[in-house]
C-alpha cells in the first residue's frame, strides 16, 4: 500500500468509526514533512483545518512551537501535526493529541526510528541541569514512547526514507450506529429553557446541565449554599456543559463569574453560553472576540456602560483575581480545578454557589490535590455538594484508540496501588527502596504506582515529570514499599556542588536551572557560597490516601537522612558531574513549598528548619513558598546557620514590609520550625524596656516605639523560653501588630475581635508574660511598679495605673497629645 492509499484508508476508518487514527512519518525532517504534506491532502483535511506543532516550516498550516503547545487546550482541529525533530516534550504531546476531533488524524514526524532513542533533543537539553550535561540525559522516556506507539492499534508506522509501512494501523472496527450516543430531555421542572437541552449531545450532557439548575439564583428549591463537582474524561463535553449551564443562568439574571488556570481552557464555556443566548435572541454585549465577557439584556448598539443596565453576566478572570470577587458573584465556575492547588480552590468557597469541573485524566487532570485533599475540605464546608460525572465522549467515539494510547504512553492515567494492599502499612512493615530508572521502566507495575501516587499528590506533577523521573541525571527516587506495592514515595534533585565560574555567574543573576535553593541563596540573599555544598531538595514526596497519618512520610524521611549520610550516589545511573566534590555524603536536604501550617509542622517534625519565606506569593500556589534545610555535613551545617541567622535578623523588617500580608498562622509556624539559635538578640536599651514593660502594665502606648516589641516578638515566636506563654489569639496579635504593622482597626477584625479597644488591651496583655520571661533588671523594676499598684484597690471615680493602655476606649493617651490643657 502507497502512502496516499494508507492515508485515505486511516481517514475513511476514522470516518467511520467517529475515532481517531494515528500515523508515525518517521525519516529525516524535510522527508517527513513532505509525507505530511501528502497525507493531509490524499485524505482531504483542509490546511485551514490543520495546525503543525514544532518550529517553522512550510506546510500551509497554523503553526505553533512545542512551548506554546497549550493553545491547542479546548481547541478542536481535523488533524494535528506534531513535529518531534528538535524535541519531544511530553506535555506538549499530552496537550495537542486531545485537539483532534473524531474522524482526525494525529500525526507524528519522528527521527529514523533507530536513532530516535539515542538522539539528545532540546528536551534533553531542559533535563541536563548543570553540573550535568546533554550527554548524561538518559533515552529511557523515548524508548518506552516509541514502544507504545508501536504496540497501540490505530497508529500507523512509516519509514519516509526507505518508503516503506512497518504497521498501517487499520483496525477494521466494526459497523457503528450513525448515532449511539444516548439522548435525554430536560428534567422534571426545569428552570433552564428546552432549547439549552436540545444542545446537548449525550444523556451524560443534559444530567449534568440538569444539576447546574439546583445553582440558579431564582430557583427556591435550593437556598442554602450548593456546590457542584464536575468530572469528566477530556473530550466528554465538561467545558461546554458548564457553558449551556451558565448562559441558561445569565439569562435568568445571575452574574456567572469563570475561572480557569488560563482563558484558552475555559473558551469552550463562553461559546457555549454564547450560542444559548442567540437561540434565546437576547441581547447580547460582548467585550471582544474572543470573548471574555458577555452582558446580557441590553442592546449591543447601547453606548451606556452601566454594569445595572444588564439583567445577566458571564465573565472570566484569572483566578488570583477572581478569589478577590468570588463572594461577589452569583455563581463561581472552576474549569480545570484539578491544575489549581487547594489553597486557591478553598477560597472560592466564600461564593455561595459554586461549581468546580475538573478533568479525571489527561493532560489538565494530571495532579489532582482536587481529588484528594479538597473533597475534604469541600466536604466539610457549608455547602450541601452534589457530583455529576460525564463518562460518554463527545469528541469521538468510546474506545478512541488515540485516547488509549495517550493514556498509556503519558501515564495520564496512572494510578496508585489499590487501597487493600497498602492499607496495613506501618514504619515497621515497609521495605525502604531505590528505584533507580531501568528498574522502573523493567516493572510497568512499580512504574504506574510510583508516578500515579505522585500524580495523585501533587498538583503540579505532568507528564514532563515522567520523563524527568527517567531520564534526568539529576534526579532520584526513592520508596517506602509494602509487599512489592508503593506506600510512599520521594522524588529528589541534586543541587548544589557547583564550580567557581557558575557560582559568580549565579551571583551575578545569571539563572541556573535546577538549583532552586543555591539559586535563592546566592542571588536573593547575596551568598556567593551558598551553592558550593552539594545538597538533595525533595521535589515530590507523597503517601498512599489508604497509609495517611500513621508516620510513613516521617520514615521516608529519616530513610533518605541516613543514605543521605553516605551519599547518594546513583543519580539516575549519571556518572558523577565533573565539577563535583571528592566527598561522597550530601552536605544537605531541603525542600521548598507553598507555605501551610500543616506543611511547616510536618516538615519541622522531620528535622528541617525554616531558612527563608518568599517575599511574592506563587502565581499558582497563592502561597508564600517556605524554603527549609536538614544540615548533615559540616558544610551544610554552615550554610544552614548563617542562612538561618540572616532570615532570624531580617524576618521582623520582612514581615512588615512585602509579607504583610502572610497569614499569621503561617508566619507563626514557619518561625517556630527556624533554629532557636537564628532568634535576633534582644539588645534593647533601657528606655525601650520601660516602654515595653509600661506598655504591658501600665499607661505606656506600644505605637509611639514599635521597634523594642518587634523584636521581643520575633524572639519569642523563634525561641520561646515558654511555648505556652502566649495561645493562639495572642500570637496572632503579635503577628498583625508588632510584626506586620496593621492598624489597629484591621489587627481587631482579623484576629476576630469585637472592638478594636478590645485588641488594642489583649494586645498589652501578650507582652505581659514576654517582659517576664525576657526583661532586664530595668524592665522588672518598671513592671513592678504598675504590679504593686494593681494591687491596692481603686477609690471610687479613680483609674488604675495602667488603664490609659488597656482602656476598650482606643486613642484616649494620644489625645493629650494633640490637646492644648486650660493654661495652653
Amino acid at each position: 500500500m502507497d502512502l496516499a492509499a494508507l492515508a485515505r484508508s486511516l481517514r475513511s476508518e476514522a470516518e467511520r468509526s467517529e475515532e481517531r487514527r494515528g500515523i508515525v512519518l518517521a525519516g529525516e525532517r524535510e522527508a517527513g514533512l513532505e509525507a505530511a504534506r501528502l497525507v493531509l491532502g490524499a485524505a482531504e483535511i483542509e490546511f485551514g483545518d490543520v495546525t503543525v506543532v514544532g518550529p517553522p516550516n512550510q506546510l500551509p498550516a497554523d503553526t505553533v512551537s512545542t512551548n506554546r503547545a497549550d493553545k491547542l487546550l479546548g481547541t478542536t482541529k481535523d488533524a494535528v501535526v506534531l513535529d518531534a525533530h528538535e524535541e519531544l516534550r511530553p506535555n506538549a504531546v499530552g496537550q495537542v493529541v486531545g485537539a483532534v476531533d473524531g474522524g482526525g488524524l494525529f500525526v507524528v514526524l519522528a527521527p529514523p526510528l533507530s536513532q530516535w532513542a539515542e538522539r539528545r533533543d532540546g528536551f534533553d537539553e531542559r533535563l541536563a541541569v548543570p553540573p550535568f550535561e546533554r550527554r548524561d540525559v538518559g533515552g529511557r522516556f523515548k524508548r518506552r514512547f516509541l514502544e507504545r506507539l508501536q504496540v497501540h492499534r490505530g497508529i500507523a508506522i512509516v519509514d519516509v526514507d526507505g518508503e516503506w509501512v512497518e504497521d498501517d494501523g487499520l483496525t477494521d472496527p466494526a459497523p457503528r450506529l450513525e448515532d449511539g450516543r444516548s439522548r435525554r430531555g430536560p428534567p422534571k421542572e426545569s428552570t433552564f429553557p428546552p432549547s439549552v437541552y436540545d444542545r446537548c449531545l449525550t444523556g451524560d450532557q443534559a444530567a449534568a446541565v440538569g444539576a447546574f439548575e439546583v445553582l440558579n439564583p431564582t430557583d427556591t428549591r435550593a437556598t442554602d449554599p450548593r456546590a457542584i463537582v464536575l468530572e469528566a474524561d477530556r473530550g466528554r463535553g465538561k467545558s461546554s456543559t458548564a457553558g449551556l449551564a451558565a448562559g441558561a443562568l445569565a439569562v435568568d439574571g445571575a452574574d456567572v463569574l469563570v475561572t480557569a488556570p488560563q482563558y484558552d481552557a475555559a473558551a469552550a464555556i463562553f461559546e457555549r453560553a454564547a450560542e444559548v443566548l442567540a437561540d434565546l435572541d437576547v441581547a447580547v454585549d460582548s467585550d471582544g472576540e474572543p470573548p471574555k465577557e458577555l452582558r446580557v439584556g441590553r442592546d449591543p448598539d447601547d453606548t451606556d456602560d452601566e454594569r445595572e443596565s444588564a439583567s445577566g453576566h458571564v465573565r472570566f478572570r484569572t483566578p488570583s483575581d477572581a478569589v478577590e470577587v468570588a463572594g461577589d458573584a452569583d455563581l463561581v465556575i472552576v474549569d480545570e480545578a484539578a491544575a489549581l492547588p487547594v489553597a486557591r480552590l478553598e477560597a472560592f468557597l466564600a461564593a455561595d454557589r459554586v461549581a468546580f469541573a475538573t478533568t479525571i485524566h489527561g493532560y489538565e487532570g494530571a495532579g489532582r490535590g482536587f481529588s484528594v485533599r479538597f473533597r475534604d475540605r469541600l466536604a466539610e464546608s457549608r455547602h450541601d455538594v452534589d457530583e455529576v460525572r460525564l463518562d460518554e465522549p463527545i469528541r469521538y467515539a468510546a474506545g478512541d484508540p488515540i485516547e488509549a494510547w495517550a493514556f498509556d504512553a503519558l501515564l495520564l492515567d496512572a494510578r496508585p496501588a489499590v487501597d487493600q494492599v497498602v492499607e496495613d502499612a506501618t514504619p515497621g512493615s515497609v521495605e525502604y527502596r531505590r528505584l533507580p530508572p531501568e528498574d522502573l521502566l523493567a516493572d510497568e507495575h512499580l512504574l504506574r504506582e510510583a508516578f500515579g501516587l505522585l500524580v495523585l499528590a501533587h498538583y503540579r506533577t505532568e507528564p514532563d515529570d515522567l520523563a524527568r523521573l527517567l531520564d534526568a541525571p539529576n534526579v532520584a527516587v526513592r520508596a517506602l514499599v509494602q509487599d512489592g506495592h508503593v506506600a510512599a514515595v520521594a522524588l529528589l534533585a541534586r543541587e548544589g556542588g557547583l564550580g567557581p565560574d557558575r557560582r559568580a555567574a549565579m551571583y551575578d543573576g545569571e539563572r541556573i536551572r535546577g538549583h532552586m535553593l543555591p539559586d535563592v541563596f546566592t542571588s536573593q540573599l547575596r551568598d556567593e557560597r551558598a551553592a558550593i555544598p552539594v545538597g538533595a531538595r525533595v521535589l515530590r514526596i507523597a503517601t498512599h490516601p489508604a497509609a495517611r497519618r500513621r508516620g510513613l512520610g516521617s520514615r521516608l524521611l529519616a530513610r533518605l537522612r541516613t543514605e543521605a549520610t553516605d551519599g547518594l550516589p546513583e543519580w539516575n545511573g549519571a556518572p558523577r558531574p565533573a565539577e563535583a566534590s571528592d566527598r561522597d555524603g550530601l552536605d544537605w536536604l531541603g525542600v521548598g513549598y507553598g507555605a501551610t501550617p500543616d506543611l511547616l509542622r510536618f516538615w519541622a517534625s522531620c528535622g528541617y528548619r525554616t531558612v527563608h519565606l518568599a517575599t511574592t506569593r506563587n502565581d499558582r500556589s497563592g502561597e508564600y513558598s517556605a524554603l527549609m534545610v536538614d544540615p548533615i555535613s559540616e558544610a551544610g551545617q554552615e550554610l544552614h546557620d548563617r542562612t538561618a541567622r540572616r532570615f532570624g535578623g531580617r524576618i521582623g523588617d520582612v514581615l512588615g514590609d512585602a509579607l504583610d500580608d502572610a497569614e499569621p498562622d503561617v508566619v507563626r509556624a514557619a518561625l517556630s520550625a527556624t533554629d532557636a539559635t537564628a532568634a535576633p538578640p534582644l539588645n534593647l536599651t533601657d528606655w525601650e524596656w520601660r516602654v515595653v514593660a509600661s506598655a504591658a502594665y501600665g499607661p505606656g502606648l506600644a505605637d509611639v516605639a514599635p521597634g523594642p516589641f518587634r523584636s521581643l516578638a520575633a524572639r519569642h515566636l523563634i525561641d520561646p523560653l515558654d511555648p505556652e506563654a502566649l495561645d493562639d489569639t495572642g500570637e496572632r496579635l503579635l503577628v498583625r501588630k508588632a510584626l506586620q504593622s496593621w492598624d489597629w482597626d484591621a489587627v481587631a477584625s482579623d484576629v476576630g475581635y469585637h472592638s478594636t479597644g478590645m485588641a488594642m488591651r489583649d494586645y498589652g496583655d501578650a507582652f505581659e508574660p514576654l517582659v517576664s520571661l525576657y526583661g532586664t533588671d530595668v524592665a522588672l523594676e518598671e513592671r513592678a511598679r504598675y504590679v504593686e499598684a494593681d494591687e491596692t484597690p481603686a477609690l471610687e471615680g479613680e483609674t488604675l495605673p495602667g488603664s490609659g493602655a488597656n482602656a476598650d476606649e482606643p486613642g484616649t493617651a494620644e489625645q493629650h497629645l494633640d490637646e492644648p490643657d486650660d493654661g495652653a
